[in-house]
């Protein structure tokens, strides 16, 4: 299992350093720069401000010096923000996403299995065809669709959660249910799919004709295999749910990692946009070494590989 570890976090680097030069590249092919929207400032004063960051020299020499300090650690200092560097910045909103993605996560979790078990429980039945049918609708509609579709109902006409902020109990509820409905949908799916594998086993007869009931059936015997299929989602779900949350984030004016992406991709903010990038991209390959772990060990016969 170390051995495991340890092989997938150094297959961490080379993927981190291909994702760093095709960014770093990328936003240097953008037109504009990050201070042409500065507009009293002379061209004497933006020249000095170039070289003070460095922008000034070749482009294979600022790509040169921004991989030596990502080696040392160092995200390098924000464009938009003076005297913070961009550790800080991440460092102080990821958080906010984080309680965001975990909310969100939680809720995907306990309405997706929960209608996916009523769905094999209730098989051919009304009840299994209309969670079906919700799931669908809930994956057919985006969050940019859903979040202010909920705020209008919830916020605006019946007054019950808040529309924008962070700082109460109540700002949290609307966003964590558009981003935990979309992915309900597909945990809701995969655990009937899962479950209804697992329930035509043999193992799964010889139960029954031992007089275990439904019950038994359902979490002792069937469950944990019948999961298999959302545990594997759950690795590129974590990671699109903490990436993703950068729509619900602008919806719900919520100052988390996700608005500063989209402003610093704005402002062509070059090193927070890098530095944000390279930061959900250790996340997902982290949540899917995760992902990995867990699913060997729901099932033993998996090798690590």
């Amino acid at each position: 299992m170390l051995r495991f570890i340890a092989r997938r976090i150094l297959e961490l680097i080379p993927v981190l350093l291909i994702i760093a030069t095709v960014t770093f590249f990328m936003t240097r092919m953008a037109p504009g720069g990050p201070f042409d929207s500065e507009k009293n400032t002379t061209p004497e004063i933006r020249k000095a401000i170039e070289a003070y960051y460095g922008l000034d020299k070749p482009l294979l020499a600022q790509y040169l010096n921004v991989m030596k300090g990502y080696l040392k650690g160092d995200l390098g200092p924000d464009y938009k923000y003076p005297n913070r560097s961009v550790q800080e910045l991440i460092l102080g909103a990821f958080p906010v996403s984080l309680e965001l993605g975990c909310l969100a996560l939680a809720i995907a979790l306990a309405i997706g299995i929960t209608a996916g078990l009523i769905a094999v429980i209730r098989q051919n039945s009304l009840l299994d065809y209309s969670a079906m049918s919700l799931a669908m609708i809930g994956i057919c509609l985006p969050t940019f669709v859903m979040g202010p579709l909920l705020a209008l109902v919830f916020a605006i006409h019946w007054h019950w959660f808040n529309v924008s902020g962070w700082d109460f109990a109540r700002d949290r509820v609307l966003p964590a249910m558009t981003l935990g409905f979309y992915y309900a949908a597909y945990v809701a799916r995969l655990t009937r799919g899962g479950m209804l594998e697992i329930l035509s086993q043999d193992f799964i007869r010889t139960a029954r004709a031992k007089g275990a009931s439904t019950a038994q059936i359902l979490f002792k015997h069937a469950l944990r295999g019948g999961i298999a299929p959302v545990v594997s989602f759950l690795g590129p779900a974590a990671a699109g749910i903490i990436t993703g949350s950068f729509v619900v984030e602008t919806i719900f004016d919520i100052p988390g990692l996700g608005r500063f992406f989209i402003t610093s991709a704005f402002n062509r903010d070059y090193t927070l946009v890098l530095g944000t990038v390279l930061f959900y991209a250790t996340l997902i390959v982290l949540f899917n070494l995760a992902v990995d772990i867990v699913q060997v060990w729901l099932n033993p016969k998996l090798k690590l590989e």
